[in-house]
């Protein structure tokens, strides 16, 4: 019962960084596809209330401690950030933070563009709940597969 607790625990936590690790590691603890996708949207949406009502002070401490040399404002990575903002919107970055970003990276460039909480909340969650419960059918699928399923036996 303990095992089963740190492991549900572990996913959790990890979920907070990571989007992909919930379906991937709740297919090898042998979750269902629901369990797989709760914990998922748990451990995403844990974060994104963290990082939300803390995001302005942990953007300004990291940038205090990670600038040491003056960077490009135009870097190419703030081009696409600032390209999908334009193109898609708060929507956009809800919908890719969980394929591209992780979430709090997703987190942190809504509370950077001065999107309200509520709606940071909101696309967040319909977003984790689509990928999650998206990816958790997909491994599932994937590890049906005779080929696959033989790789990890």
């Amino acid at each position: 019962m303990m095992d089963q607790i740190l492991t549900l625990l572990g996913i959790y936590f990890l979920c907070w960084f990571k989007f992909i690790a919930g379906p991937v590691l709740g297919s090898a603890a042998g979750y269902t596809v629901l369990e797989k996708a709760l914990v998922t949207i748990a451990g995403m949406m844990t974060s994104v209330i963290i990082f939300t009502l803390l995001g302005s002070k942990i953007k300004a401490l990291f940038e205090g401690i990670f600038q040491r040399k003056s960077r490009l404002i135009f870097s190419k990575k703030n081009r696409r950030i600032v390209h999908l903002w334009k193109n898609y919107g708060e929507i956009g970055i809800a919908f890719f933070t969980p394929l591209l970003l992780t979430p709090i990276g997703g987190t942190l460039i809504m509370v950077s563009f001065g999107v309200k909480k509520r709606h940071i909340y909101m696309h967040m969650l319909w977003s984790a709940c689509l990928w999650s419960v998206v990816l958790s059918m997909s491994i599932e699928k994937l590890l049906a597969i005779p080929f696959i399923k033989n790789l990890f036996l």
